[in-house]
C-alpha cells in the first residue's frame, strides 16, 4: 500500500508540472490587460495610481472540483506627488509640490487550487521608473514571493488505512523570484518578465522523486493603443508565455473603448476563445471574461469564467483606455 499511495502522489505531482507542456504551470488570466501586475511585476506603480484589484477565475465550470484561482492585489508609487521643504528666506519656509517619485511597489494574497493541488501565497514588488520624454517610461521591478504547496489529503482516496500517508507531510513552503521590465508610451507598450526563478522542487515527504519541479515561465507583452477620437480606441495586443522547456502558448486579442465602456475578443493557442467586456463607474472598474476552449471538454462545462474589480484612489483617469499609461 505504501508503494500505491507513493505512485498515487507522485502522478499528482506528475500532473501538475505536466501543465508546464501547456504553458499553465502557473495561473491563467483572460484580462491581463486589464492589471499587467499580474504577469509582470513592473506593472507595480506604472500608472501613478493606488489601485485595488480583486481577480476570481473558476476554469470548466460544471466539472466536479473546477481549478479555481482567487487574486487580491495593491500597487501604488511612492512620492507621486508629496511635499518637500525649500528655504525661501531667513525667517520663512515654504512647502513646494513634488512629483518626481520614481518607486512603485505592491503586492498580492492569492489561492490557485487544481484538482488536490493548492498554492496559497504572498508576492511583494519593489518597481523602478524612468521618467522619459513625451510621457515615455522604462520600468523595472523584482518580486519575491513565499507560498505553500500542498496537497488535499483528505480527497485521495485508499481501500485501508494507510500508514505513510498519515505519517508524510503532504505540505510545503517555497520561496520564489520574479523580475520584469516594460517600455511604455502614449500609444504603444511592451514588457518581459521572468517566474519561477528559483526551479523550486515539489518534493513532499522523503519518498517523492526530486525530479518534479516548477519551471521558469517568461512572459512577452506588446500592444499599440490607436483613438479615433476622444472618446472611441482600438487596442490590439498579444501575450506569449514561454517555458524554458521552449513551449510556448500566445493571447491574441483586441479590445474596443468607447467613452468608459469596453469589449474584447481574443484567441488563445490551442484552442480557446475569450469575449470580454467592462466598464468604469467613477473610480471603480469592472470586468468580465468568458473562455470557450475548443475541446472535447467543453461539451462537459459551462465554459471558464473571471471577473475582475479594480478601485483607484488619487488622481481619477478620465477614460478606461488610460488604465495601462
Amino acid at each position: 500500500m505504501k508503494f500505491k499511495t507513493t505512485y498515487c502522489l507522485v502522478l499528482v505531482l506528475a500532473m501538475f508540472t505536466a501543465r508546464t507542456a501547456h504553458a499553465q504551470q502557473l495561473p491563467l488570466f483572460s484580462q491581463y490587460l486589464f492589471n499587467g501586475f499580474l504577469i509582470n511585476p513592473a506593472y507595480a506603480g506604472l500608472n501613478g495610481y493606488s489601485t485595488v484589484n480583486l481577480t476570481a477565475r473558476e476554469q470548466w465550470t460544471g466539472l466536479s472540483d473546477p481549478p479555481l484561482t482567487h487574486i487580491v492585489s495593491f500597487q501604488t508609487r511612492l512620492l507621486k506627488q508629496s511635499f518637500i521643504r525649500r528655504s525661501a528666506a531667513a525667517r520663512r519656509k515654504i512647502m513646494k509640490q513634488n512629483s518626481s517619485g520614481r518607486v512603485g511597489v505592491g503586492g498580492y494574497v492569492y489561492n490557485d487550487k487544481v484538482g488536490l493541488i493548492n498554492r496559497t501565497g504572498v508576492q511583494g514588488t519593489y518597481a523602478y521608473h524612468i521618467k522619459m520624454e513625451k510621457g515615455t517610461n522604462l520600468s523595472f521591478a523584482v518580486s519575491g514571493s513565499m507560498y505553500q504547496f500542498s496537497i488535499d489529503r483528505s480527497k485521495i482516496k485508499t481501500s485501508d488505512y494507510d500508514q505513510f500517508l498519515s505519517n508524510v507531510s503532504l505540505n510545503m513552503w517555497i520561496p520564489d523570484v520574479s523580475v520584469g521590465c516594460v517600455y511604455s508610451t502614449p500609444t504603444y507598450y511592451g514588457g518581459f518578465s521572468a517566474n519561477q526563478l528559483l526551479q523550486a522542487y515539489l518534493k513532499l515527504g522523503n519518498n517523492i522523486d526530486n525530479t518534479f519541479r516548477l519551471y521558469r515561465q517568461y512572459n512577452i507583452t506588446g500592444g499599440y493603443r490607436y483613438e479615433f477620437d476622444r472618446n472611441t480606441a482600438i487596442e490590439p495586443s498579444i501575450l506569449v508565455k514561454l517555458t524554458n522547456q521552449l513551449v510556448a502558448q500566445a493571447d491574441i486579442t483586441t479590445r474596443v473603448y468607447y467613452n468608459d465602456y469596453w469589449a474584447g475578443l481574443s484567441y488563445r493557442t490551442g484552442g480557446a476563445a475569450i469575449f470580454m467586456m467592462g466598464v468604469a463607474v467613477n473610480k471603480f472598474l469592472f470586468g468580465y471574461a468568458f473562455d470557450y476552449n475548443f475541446i472535447s471538454l467543453q461539451s462537459h462545462t459551462y465554459g471558464t469564467h473571471e471577473f475582475m474589480f479594480a478601485y483607484k484612489f488619487g488622481d481619477t483617469a478620465s477614460r478606461l483606455r488610460f488604465l495601462n499609461r
